[in-house]
């Protein structure tokens, strides 16, 4: 039997992140995915491959903001040339991932992995064992119940399409469906034609209504319907076309039905039981060091219950890392703090939130204090020709940030800021006076408007 320090289990970017820092720490560490191509969704399937639809979907979405006021027409975009760009880059991530894993010294094993007992794996017909492992598994698409699931394409399926179908149906209205809706209605499909269908009385339900309220005015006047309190009956195929029916109402005739109903933990063939880890549906139940109910058994990233985005993933490895390093070279264990996590849908515009919403603040009875404004009429946004920009921004009764939601076209850079001021615990008056000299103008300067009905 195969022993090390520490085993991890996968290589998406959570898994990679763990291994090198616990190698370059001198532990003896080896990485196992079952993958033919490792990598990880993120960078293969994910927030990198889909920034390659996005950086010309936002042109187009400018350009048509624009029109009339010095556009004269968008640009005409090939979806294959996308595409075929975002394999470029994606080929190169497996062979890379593999070289830089062994370049750092860790032992890289082809093979799925499974719990023997809480020290052991077995990795095909080897077993292995370790003092410590990190299960980094990530996430698989979500299985719809539904009549018809076997026609249904994933988002995977979605961003490696040759040509993009005219008529488009999302099922499920979260961060895949809005940000692949707003590919297709900007880089080739029929106008009107592309909807998002969501069984609750609202869609994208972490963030905040207001905001929520306004992408989805966009999302209309782009082309995108979005379909709330639907139920998908079943999706029925016919001839070249599928037909998704619906408990109520006509059925919707679409050329291509995506599952974005989201991703559930990939842990199910890990046989979690024999290693004493509890999980639910929600994925590896952690504590704030990443330790599983198993002591010396670690869950970082989308197959841990906890927030499931990329840079978390990242810094939960660092985390459970340090933990690891603690408790064999002595010193504190870190702490994971999910109160500043940023979130960003890239939309155009983009939907951000950090910190609470208002009905979070509301049902947990804390205090605040708010500065909002809908449709945004700043010279910032008049010149875009962008109708529906947005902010609420929320504070305690000592004027410090409690959250900050923004609906804009640079979401990521103004929200990294209310970001690192909640992180830092810097007041609204502070914050106002260090950003008068932000360069102006910008969406960043803006913040000082934001701001202004927050100072005593």
């Amino acid at each position: 039997m195969k022993h090390f320090d520490v085993v991890v289990i996968g290589s998406g970017t959570s898994g990679q992140s763990a291994a090198m820092e616990l190698s370059l720490e001198g532990l003896d560490t080896a990485l196992v995915e079952s993958s033919d191509r490792p990598g990880g969704v993120c960078a293969l399937r994910g927030c990198q491959a889909k920034k390659w639809f996005y950086e010309v979907a936002e042109i187009v979405g400018r350009s048509r903001h624009l029109r009339g006021m010095g556009v004269e027409a968008e640009p005409r975009v090939d979806w294959d040339r996308i595409r075929a760009e975002k394999d470029t880059f994606t080929s190169t991530v497996p062979e890379n991932t593999v070289k830089n894993l062994r370049g750092h010294g860790i032992t890289y094993i082809d093979g799925k992995a499974r719990f023997l007992d809480e020290n052991t794996l077995e990795v095909g017909d080897t077993k292995i064992g370790a003092q410590f492992f990190i299960i980094a598994s990530g996430a698989q698409p979500v299985e719809l119940p539904l009549d018809g699931s076997e026609y249904l394409a994933t988002s995977s399926d979605f961003l490696d399409l040759a040509a993009l179908p005219s008529r488009i149906g999302f099922i499920g209205g979260g961060f895949v469906s809005f940000e692949l809706a707003h590919f297709a209605a900007r880089l080739g499909a029929a106008a009107g034609n592309v909807h998002i269908i969501e069984a609750a009385p609202r869609p994208l339900r972490p963030f905040d209504a207001d905001m929520v309220a306004g992408l989805v005015a966009a999302s209309e006047e782009d082309g995108i319907h979005v379909h709330t309190d639907v139920s998908i009956t079943a999706v029925e195929k016919t001839g070249s076309c599928y037909r998704i029916k619906m408990k109520s109402g006509a059925p919707l005739e679409v050329d291509l039905v995506v599952n974005g109903a989201g991703r559930a933990p990939n842990i199910e063939a890990l046989q979690l039981d024999r290693a004493k880890v509890r999980a639910s549906q929600d994925g590896i139940e952690v504590d704030m060091s990443m330790r599983s109910s198993n002591p010396q058994i670690f869950a970082v990233g989308d197959c841990a219950a906890t927030t499931k985005l990329a840079r978390v993933a990242d810094r939960e490895a660092q985390v459970a890392a340090g933990a690891i390093l603690a408790q064999k070279q002595g010193g504190q264990a870190p702490f994971m703090e999910y109160r500043t996590v940023p979130s960003v849908l890239f939309t155009y515009p983009q939907l951000g939130m950090v910190g609470k919403t208002e009905e979070q603040l509301q049902k947990e009875n804390i205090d605040y204090w708010k500065s909002q404004e809908t449709g945004l009429t700043w010279p910032t946004y008049r010149r875009l020709g962008m109708k529906h920009a947005a902010y609420k921004i929320l504070v305690d009764r000592d004027n410090r940030l409690l959250g900050a939601h923004l609906l804009m076209d640079n979401t990521t850079g103004v929200l990294n800021t209310f970001k690192q001021a909640m992180i830092d615990k810097v007041s609204v008056a502070a914050l106002h006076r260090d950003n008068i000299m932000a360069p102006y103008p910008s969406r960043e300067s803006d913040i000082l408007y934001m701001l202004a009905p927050l100072l005593d």
